[in-house]
């Protein structure tokens, strides 16, 4: 099993930057592929950007491409989110997700969330 907690979220200003962080327990985080979700307030959760067990190939949504950047750390077991140019409609909580493979609905682990909310 893999237990994640998800750190970083706060209010920004737009134009702003975050960074947040999903530290990972388990020894075989290296194995798993990682991503990030949100979800805003009445919409349903969606796809932000994914990272292999390897860490290369990535994967973004077209609403963050060139403005957000997904990397990870195996020896430390954590991934990060690097959130520039920060726009009001990038507001939600933002979830991390370890997968063995690729499926995150049905054979993923998800952490709490971490609020990010960006005022105009």
């Amino acid at each position: 099993q893999v237990q994640l907690v998800e750190s970083g979220g706060g209010l920004v200003q737009a134009g702003g930057s975050l960074r947040l962080s999903c530290a990972a327990s388990g020894r075989t985080f290296s194995s798993y592929a990682m991503g990030w979700f949100r979800q805003a307030p009445g919409k349903e959760r969606e796809f932000v950007a994914a990272i292999s067990w390897s860490g290369g190939s990535t994967y973004y949504a077209d609403s963050v491409k060139g403005r957000f950047t997904i990397s990870r750390d195996n020896a430390k077991n954590t991934v990060y989110l690097q959130m520039n140019s920060l726009k009001p409609e990038d507001t939600a909580v933002y979830y991390c997700a370890a997968t063995p493979n690729s499926d995150y609905d049905h054979d993923g682990y998800w952490g709490q969330g971490t609020q990010v909310t960006v005022s105009s």
